[in-house]
């Protein structure tokens, strides 16, 4: 009886103790993004859905300023061993990326290794196409995914005596439209965002014109520059005669002219369709969307966009155990449920089939018209050479040299042909620089 007290006894005191201990601390892992603001919030809630969901690993985001600064500060970290387990990273830093085989883990790699479900089969082609190698092999995870598409102000457009139910369609429209809108008051007739991703890139892209050789530098290094061809001359040349007058209004580079649209200030504007989270929270009027317009007269436009924003890079030399975590994570994230939703609150594409066709089954599409075009418009004809997209190694600075022209046009210093003349030989020279420093490639 004594030993069979003093056993219980001792069970107590155990159940004791293990009930007071403190309980096993979950793996941190470091996010570095670029997202602020709405989208901003839209990312911590998902790191925090996911945290909420399991016990073991804790996402820990942190903003590092724009793309450029992100992937910046994670090259700087990487050299002083303090990397990020995931780093975001535009879509035209890919090829950087690709080249830094010592420092990155691919994501193919990684799902294998920690046995998580992972099919590029189950994401848009159009998408897995940008940050798949030549094997199909996906080197990153896709996360935000955009495309450019025009937004217009229905208010203004009734004040104009414009259709508010219809969006123009072509350049020509577009130019019309917002010519009558500066006849009423506006300040500014049109405007758009990220000048070389919209006017030279996706436009290029939209008219079935190649940006580059080598099927826009997706089949080697040695692809050379080529849109300073008559098409994007002539539509440079009309932007920068419209600049003159305010139908067109240049409003600097990135989402620099975003709020002026907003403000009410320029009645149409063309930019990311993942403005569509912050410009329905901040604008004061009715909202009305439009697919990227397009030049009538070039056969087979329109063909198809491109996409823009980012992608998740997994680094290495972070301890074991967190790559465990960052694999459940991008499982995590997709879901279709969770994919589902990040769409419809940020107008970010739907990475995988199965969330684009439960945003449908949802009724997303049918509640909030306009929703689907962006999806409408990378799916419009199956891709080309031309509108697969870029992988152009040193693009950062390719797209800076393009802007930097873009203002010289706009501002009348320089013609449309000497500013993309000028805009090619200068990038020309930055594909060279990167194909002498990648001669494994």
């Amino acid at each position: 009886m004594k030993s069979a007290f003093r056993f219980l006894q001792l069970a107590a005191a155990a159940v004791v103790l293990l009930s007071t201990a403190p309980a096993r601390a979950a793996t941190d892992i470091m996010w570095w993004h670029a997202m602020a603001g709405e989208l901003g919030r839209q990312l911590e809630k998902l790191a925090a859905d996911f945290n909420a969901s399991q016990s073991d690993y804790r996402i820990v985001p942190s903003y590092k300023g724009n793309y450029t600064e992100t992937v910046t500060a994670a090259i700087f970290a990487f050299r002083s061993r303090s990397q990020p387990a995931i780093v975001q990273v535009n879509e035209i830093g890919t090829a950087t990326m690709m080249a830094a085989r010592g420092a990155i883990y691919p994501v193919y790699e990684l799902m294998r290794d920690q046995q998580e479900a992972f099919s590029p089969a189950a994401y848009l082609p159009a998408i897995t196409g940008y940050y798949a190698d030549a094997a199909g092999n996906m080197l990153s995870f896709p996360f935000n995914s955009s495309t450019p598409i025009l937004y217009y102000n229905k208010d203004m457009f009734r004040s104009a005596g414009l259709d508010p139910e219809v969006a123009p369609k072509t350049w020509p429209e577009v130019g019309a439209a917002a010519r009558r809108l500066r006849e009423k008051g506006a300040v500014c007739g049109f405007t758009t965002s990220w000048p070389s991703w919209i006017n030279v890139e996706n436009f290029s892209a939209f008219h079935n014109l190649p940006l580059a050789t080598r099927a826009n530098g997706f089949d080697g290094l040695d692809a050379v520059l080529t849109f300073n061809n008559s098409v994007v001359v002539r539509h440079v040349a009309q932007l920068a005669q419209w600049q003159t007058t305010k139908v067109f209004d240049y409003g600097g580079r990135a989402t620099s002219a975003e709020p002026r649209f907003q403000d009410g200030e320029c009645g149409i504007f063309i930019g990311s369709s993942a403005t569509r989270a912050d410009i329905r929270k901040n604008s004061k009027f009715e909202v009305g969307y439009g697919m990227l317009p397009y030049w009538p007269d070039v056969a087979g436009a329109p063909q198809n966009t491109i996409i823009g924003g980012a992608t998740l890079w997994v680094l290495r030399e972070r301890p074991g155990v967190e790559y465990k975590g960052v694999a459940k994570f991008f499982a995590f994230l997709s879901r279709p449920e969770i994919q589902a939703a990040w769409h419809q609150n940020t107008g970010y594409l739907p990475i995988t089939r199965a969330a684009f066709d439960l945003t449908r089954a949802q009724g997303f599409y049918d509640r909030d018209p306009g929703a689907a075009i962006s999806i409408e418009q990378i799916t419009l004809k199956p891709p080309t050479g031309n509108s697969r997209g870029l992988r152009l190694g040193s693009f950062v600075l390719i797209r800076d040299v393009i802007d930097d022209e873009l203002e010289q046009a706009f501002g009348g210093r320089k013609s449309a042909q000497a500013a993309m003349d000028s805009a090619v030989e200068r990038g020309n020279r930055l594909l060279r620089q990167f194909e002498r420093a990648n001669p494994d490639r």
